[in-house]
């Protein structure tokens, strides 16, 4: 496995990965074609598995996550569900640094829904909006406020604890993205009290794609309704009464109809790795090969170099070199990170050592 890796912020890896995902899709094959009937009681205990992870992971009551195809369909799910008193003639917050899939759900939603989305800017020459600038915006009027835990363009870890007692204490209800940021900063429902959670099992949870979650707060379950509705929705799947259809009253009612447990079973292994390390150690790993960085390159970070107020990248400014041939230099010598835009992001994980961070620092010195 290469050591050069720095795209822990899309794709994580860890030891063994490889293998271990084969053994787990390899059993699932095993299940799924053997000549039984025993197919779906193997399978979903599985998928099962892989929802209490994320409860521990993320300290989420039990019954609170279910799974979703992705973050962008998690969100979606839930803002289908509520019901229209909750977001009409309302306004929704989302800052401009938000995943863009998030921003281009809301606006597509705002119309039908019947709110308003505001997007709070950046200030010139900044790279993350600041909690003041979401907090100024906060009324009676906002429906919701979307928080992003680390942001993907700036790696810039929210200040929760500022940000979200504002948000509560104006009524509005909050989101809260985990994608960047859960596997590395820890992370508790229980503690943060978010009435919405979405995030994927990629990135430093070194999932497969098509695992995401949702976690919606108890109280808010009752409310939701979802648009979306199946055999999986009811307490019992197996009920087959047309006329007796009723929600589960946990987050199984956004399940709809017949699971895709196979994301799921091929995400376990990078939790349970995940959670054998502890999100505070791979950190501070994370943030020390980041420090290394921060301190020596002479491209302007766009990434706070307090610890406090990042993930586990680290983003650069590239100037005017141009960012095709920046990430082809170092894919040259054997490094893997992307570009958005002018700025350059470099995720180091379990697999990346200093070496590969002084073999990258070698490529912006000349860049440089």
């Amino acid at each position: 496995m290469s050591g050069g890796y720095f795209l822990n912020h899309s794709v994580g890896l860890y030891p063994d990965k490889a293998r271990e995902m084969a053994e787990v899709a390899a059993a699932f094959a095993e299940i799924w074609s053997a000549p039984d009937d025993r197919h779906w009681p193997r399978v979903l205990p599985a998928r099962a598995e892989f929802v209490a992870l994320w409860e521990a992971l993320i300290a989420a009551p039990p019954g609170s996550v279910t799974t979703a195809e992705s973050v962008t369909a998690a969100l979606s799910s839930v803002l289908g569900a509520l019901p229209d008193a909750r977001l009409s003639g309302r306004r929704v917050l989302v800052a401009a640094d938000c995943f863009p899939s998030l921003h281009f759900l809301l606006s597509g939603l705002a119309e039908r829904r019947g709110f308003t989305l505001e997007t709070v800017p950046l200030r010139a020459g900044e790279t993350w909006v600041r909690e003041e600038d979401v907090i100024a915006r906060l009324g009676e009027d906002v429906a919701m406020t979307l928080v992003t835990l680390v942001t993907s363009t700036a790696g810039y870890r929210a200040d929760l604890d500022t940000l979200l007692p504002a948000i509560r204490a104006s009524g509005s209800l909050i989101a809260l993205d985990l994608t960047q940021g859960v596997g590395v900063v820890p992370v508790s429902c229980e503690a943060l009290a978010p009435d919405i959670a979405v995030s994927t099992s990629l990135k430093w949870l070194c999932g497969a794609p098509g695992a995401g979650i949702l976690h919606v707060a108890p109280a808010l379950l009752p409310e939701c309704r979802p648009e979306l509705r199946g055999w999986f929705s009811q307490p019992d799947p197996f009920s087959w009464d047309l006329d007796g259809f009723a929600y589960a009253e946990d987050a199984r009612r956004f399940d709809a109809g017949t699971p895709a447990p196979l994301p799921a079973i091929a995400s376990v292994p990078g939790l349970r790795w995940q959670a054998a390390q502890g999100s505070a150690a791979l950190l501070d790993h994370a943030q020390s090969l980041c420090d290394a960085i921060l301190d020596c390159t002479r491209l302007a970070p766009a990434t706070p170099k307090d610890r406090a107020r990042r993930g586990g990248s680290v983003m650069l400014h590239l100037g005017d070199a141009a960012p095709g041939r920046v990430v082809a230099e170092l894919k040259a010598e054997g490094i893997f990170a992307d570009a958005r835009g002018p700025l350059l992001r470099l995720s180091p994980g379990a697999t990346t050592a200093m070496d590969d961070v002084e073999r990258v620092l070698a490529v912006l010195g000349r860049i440089a």
